[in-house]
């Protein structure tokens, strides 16, 4: 089988391949380097690849499996992880070249959870400096480049992911989300991801560079990036496991009672009025018609005090990084330093204390509430990830106030600490589509089995030569 045909495949694919002896797993690996030495020196999707490491597992499991042992669900299964999630014996960068040097003793529940399952680490992946920014510019490793159009940005912060997924350097990476570093990448890679709820997926680093702040602890989580649904809930159930180190991890189960009747799914073509890009529109207008085909109940609602709920998380995020930021600027390179000051000029980040923080977290539990209430009428929510397409490279240091604005139904859901899942639904003048699934805390299954109504609908899209 040619390289890139390998390259072509989803994870849970290769790995059904690899069990049944159709494929070997050092080829599968030889083919993603492979491919990996021919497609990154045009986008830098890929910081460092773990080549060595990765054949030796890779000749271990071929052993095994010729022996006839029972090995994990995705055995011999290469994977990709962002460089801010620790690899033990791999640098945990930020994107700094100060922490080029800081290395892993241990992994990331979420690295050692897909090694369990016989998954093996193929490579690093690029982010901004600090994971902080919605385009992919390290002052240690360099730009990435959106493979569609290598004028435009990639988003960020997981874009490196997203950029390997969708020109077939990797079928399974490793992200996180703060403020949409997993589906706003997916959108503008044309990959899909999903965020988990709060508490799913357990996280803990042994190269934290600060003790994590309250709004991080609120916000953030650790997902899986792929070019397919199902390769997504296989790593969602593995990744979901209990781990000693992170005391916030919740038990729930990924499975939910079957619903009795067609599920209704609230529409947002324009959420809270603010404007929507066509290109995306356009999106959520054939996602609407594919439900709608599957059977669920598709009506036009949204849920309350979007842009309410937008500003707590500015305001709930700028609280700590503005205290942290100090410390933080004498690494930083000029991109990030341009991105933080275009924010402070434009008033997207306000100096918010403490105090008022606290009093922000007061006024979040409200609106969770609320809208919680409306997904008991509406079980699920499509909206739009960015109201815009993939915007040209540095104009988040010139349009910064638009682009946050059109970060509406991003935010929401981390401030809310919700489930979203990203998925693509076609491309339109060269660049790619994809839409966003909201749902009530610990509903990822019914996000996605509507992901996967999507995804039988859509066009293939990746992976994609990338495009200069």
């Amino acid at each position: 089988m040619t390289i890139n045909a390998l390259c072509s495949k989803g994870a849970v694919e290769l790995a059904a391949m690899i069990r049944d002896r159709e494929v070997s797993s050092r080829e599968v690996v030889d083919a993603h380097l492979e491919r990996i030495a021919a497609i990154n020196p045009t986008v830098n999707a890929v910081t460092t690849t773990l080549a060595v490491a990765a054949r030796d597992a890779a000749n271990a499991v071929d052993r095994a499996l010729a022996s006839g042992a029972q090995l994990g669900p995705l055995a011999g299964v290469p994977f990709t992880v962002k460089e801010n999630i620790d690899l033990a014996g791999a640098a945990t960068t930020w994107g700094l070249t100060a922490f080029a040097e800081q290395i892993a003793s241990s992994d990331a529940p979420v690295v050692a959870r897909l090694r369990e399952a016989g998954a093996i680490p193929l490579a690093r992946t690029n982010l901004p400096d600090w994971a902080f920014r919605w385009d992919v510019e390290s002052s240690h490793a360099g730009r990435t480049l959106n493979p569609w159009n290598a004028e435009r940005v990639p988003g960020g912060t997981s874009g490196g992911e997203a950029a390997a997924l969708a020109s077939g350097m990797t079928p399974l990476g490793l992200g996180n989300d703060l403020g949409g570093s997993l589906r706003v990448p997916a959108q503008m890679c044309g990959i899909a991801t999903i965020r988990p709820s709060r508490g799913r997926v357990a996280h803990h680093a042994v190269t934290q560079p600060w003790p994590e702040p309250l709004s991080f602890q609120m916000t953030n989580c650790q997902g899986p990036m792929a070019r397919r649904v199902v390769d997504l809930r296989v790593a969602l159930d593995l990744i979901s496991a209990p781990d000693a180190r992170d005391p916030r991890w919740v038990p729930a189960p990924l499975a939910l009672p079957k619903a009795k009747a067609p599920l209704r799914v609230a529409v947002l073509r324009d959420p809270a009025g603010g404007g929507i890009d066509p290109h995306v529109a356009a999106g959520i207008d054939r996602a609407a018609d594919w439900l709608a085909n599957a059977g669920y109940e598709v009506v036009e609602a949204e849920p309350p005090r979007i842009l309410e709920v937008a500003q707590s998380w500015f305001d709930g995020i700028w609280a700590d990084v503005g205290a942290m930021w100090p410390g933080m600027e004498p690494i930083t390179g000029p991109g990030e330093c341009g991105f933080v000051n275009a924010c402070l000029d434009a008033g997207v980040f306000k100096p918010v204390d403490q105090s008022a923080q606290r009093a922000a977290w007061a006024t979040i539990y409200q609106q969770a509430s609320d809208w919680n209430l409306f997904f008991e009428d509406h079980p699920i929510v499509l909206s739009p990830v960015c109201c815009e397409r993939p915007w040209l490279i540095n104009d988040d240091h010139m349009r910064v106030a638009e682009i946050a604005h059109a970060m509406r139904m991003v935010v929401a859901v981390n401030i809310l600490g919700l489930p979203g899942c990203a998925v693509p639904v076609g491309c339109d003048d060269g660049l790619p589509q994809g839409v966003q699934l909201i749902g009530a805390r610990f509903s990822e299954e019914r996000l996605l089995d509507a992901a996967q109504a999507i995804e039988d609908r859509a066009p293939a899209m990746t992976p994609i030569e990338p495009r200069r």
